[in-house]
């Protein structure tokens, strides 16, 4: 596996293995600094909200894919606030998904610029490592509908400024990963 940076985003398309390599990462980083410091701590953010019994299979298959080095912080919304009270200089975040949080944005009107705002400061000040999961949603066609095209808009704008502010940037497509920048 490659090296990475302190903070990592990890993107591409639906069931693309990006969730799987982002784990192992974070894991890789959890080892590199225990080696390095003498412990650690892995803390995994979610954004995910189980709406329906579908979302509800998912959130606990991705819980069971975690063994008990893991901590899980359910972060709908205040994902800035829960990166900065995980962070430690020894420890490893992985945040799944940005793209869950941004519609998680959309559905309750929050103010999604000062959100960005924050975040984009959370990742600059993290002393640990951060890798964040995003879904690539600007490769298909055109949404039929407003509030979709909004969506895609937003979330294209949202992972350019956070592919901007990290390190690291890896593509998944096909369960193989491209590093795109680092």
């Amino acid at each position: 596996m490659q090296g990475f940076g302190k903070t990592v985003l990890v993107t591409g398309g639906a069931r693309s293995g990006k969730s799987r390599h982002a784990q192992a990462l974070a894991e890789a980083g959890a080892e590199a600094g225990a080696e390095a410091a003498g412990g650690h701590t892995l803390v995994y953010i979610a954004t995910a909200q189980a709406f329906d019994g579908e979302m509800t299979e998912r959130i606990a298959r991705h819980r069971s894919e975690r063994d008990e080095r893991w901590r899980t912080v359910e972060a709908p919304l205040a994902l800035a606030a829960a990166i900065a009270e995980a962070d430690a200089p020894d420890g490893v975040i992985l945040v799944d998904c940005l793209t869950l949080w941004a519609s998680n944005l959309m559905l309750a009107e929050a103010d999604a610029e000062t959100a960005i705002a924050a975040l984009l400061d959370a990742i600059g000040r993290v002393e640990g490592r951060l890798v964040l999961v995003t879904n690539e949603v600007g490769m298909g066609i055109v949404p039929d509908n407003a509030m979709a095209r909004r969506f895609r808009d937003l979330a294209g704008m949202l992972n350019q400024r956070v592919a901007a502010a990290v390190e690291t940037v890896d593509l998944a497509v096909s369960g193989l990963t491209i590093r795109m920048k680092g």
